[in-house]
């Protein structure tokens, strides 16, 4: 396949478009036959691509090898720090940015800058993808639009949610409108679930919304991950249900509900002949805090790789009460090691989890309900194993390379559509 030709503001030329076959009725190949992506040239902005280690951010390296290895180049504009707490992918270019007031880990990109400036022009991209709407992601919006040149915005948390967890819920609606005058900027958003396109539907943030799932490496995440040995070694007895918290310690992942709902299974577990425990694998600012509430459980801190797929495939259910999630990363991670779930019938879980099948969807913050269910998992082992077994087959239809090309054929599409209004 011939390079993609230069042509009107950075574009494909005609001859180009015709030769990569992507048809509006969806990509010509996916995975390993998926077509080269040669001459496609992403400017990707990040307020955290690799600082700080996170699903979205994790989402968005692979995203990126994808399209390296498909034949795209791409761009990567994002805050830097002396110590990552991983390798990126892509060319990284620093921003400059400040950190979050009390939360200093992460930080805001404010500008694009002049080392940026200069590298957008002189890379010439064709497609600009934002994802967050931080200053910087404005800047590069304004720079696009300027130039004609299509914006793609992936939708990686449920930032509105947020300022409830810090006794702020009377910023939410000032905020959900500053997202939707930010995304309604953009050409068209990709978000992780149809649960969370529906909610950026309901709230207008666009009319034009696919869907970037997230996928799960098999290859660290089965149920032959299970160690009883390493169950042993953190003092977890074999007879012990081990109910599991995944993810990074901040408050708005439901910390507070979690440690309410473990109080209440407690009180209506006494005198019951099956024993469970709780482990946390994660670390994070609130670690002090969420021990101090669950008195008794076993604090893994943080596991990576393999140490990790052995971590979730321990665990005997896993509880989610988090509504910040657009996805569930941690749901599916679970699922994938034959672990059931109970979750927050939220954005996110509820387009992964079939309740009473693989798990339970509970509302938000009903503790008596979330209880009754992780009462009902730990004293039937049956259940355990059934649901289990479920969310495992359920777990075989996220493929990360599929996945991922849903994403370059949005690419291609606004693309497309860009050069027709052009062209008028």
């Amino acid at each position: 396949m011939a390079p993609l030709a230069k042509h009107g503001g950075g574009g494909y030329g005609p001859s180009l478009m015709a030769d990569s076959k992507v048809t509006e009725a969806g990509p010509a190949a996916t995975g390993a036959d998926a077509l080269p992506l040669k001459g496609l040239r992403v400017a990707l902005l990040s307020g955290n691509y690799n600082y700080v280690r996170d699903g979205a951010n994790q989402a968005l390296n692979r995203l990126v090898g994808y399209l390296q290895r498909q034949g795209a180049q791409v761009h990567v504009y994002a805050p830097k720090v002396r110590k990552p707490a991983f390798a990126s992918m892509g060319k990284l270019i620093g921003l400059p940015s400040v950190p979050v007031p009390g939360r200093a880990e992460y930080r805001i990109p404010m500008m694009l800058g002049a080392r940026a400036r200069a590298d957008l022009k002189a890379f010439a991209p064709n497609v600009v993808h934002v994802s967050s709407p931080d200053p910087a992601a404005h800047r590069a919006v304004s720079w696009a639009r300027a130039r004609g040149l299509p914006v793609l915005a992936s939708v990686h948390t449920r930032f509105d949610t947020y300022p409830r967890y810090y006794n702020l819920a009377w910023v939410e609606p000032l905020l959900t409108a500053m997202l939707r005058r930010f995304y309604r900027r953009c050409d068209a958003l990709v978000a992780p679930s149809e649960s969370m396109a529906q909610v950026l539907r309901e709230e207008r943030m666009s009319y034009d919304i696919s869907l970037w799932s997230r996928g799960v490496d098999r290859t660290i995440f089965n149920p032959g991950r299970r160690d009883q040995e390493w169950r042993r070694s953190l003092g977890i007895a074999d007879d012990e249900v081990v109910i599991g918290f995944l993810g990074r310690l901040v408050m708005e992942k439901g910390l507070d509900v979690f440690s309410d709902t473990i109080d209440e299974l407690v009180r209506k577990s006494a005198g019951s002949a099956v024993r469970h425990r709780v482990m946390v694998v994660g670390e994070g600012p609130a670690r002090a805090w969420f021990e101090a509430r669950l008195p008794g459980a076993v604090f893994t801190g943080f596991q990576g790789g393999k140490d990790l797929g052995r971590a979730v495939a321990a665990m005997d259910v896993l509880f989610n009460p988090s509504v910040t999630e657009t996805f569930g990363n941690v749901t599916l991670e679970a699922m994938a090691c034959g672990v059931p779930v109970v979750a927050a019938a939220a954005t996110g879980s509820q387009s992964l989890v079939s309740d009473g099948i693989s798990g339970r969807l509970i509302a938000p913050g009903a503790l008596h309900q979330f209880a009754e269910a992780l009462r009902a998992y730990v004293a039937d082992a049956d259940l355990r194993a059934a649901h289990g077994a479920a969310g495992e087959r359920r777990s075989h239809d996220f493929s990360w390379d599929a996945i991922n090309q849903a994403v370059a054929d949005t690419y291609m599409r606004l693309i497309r559509q860009k050069q027709a209004l052009q062209q008028r």
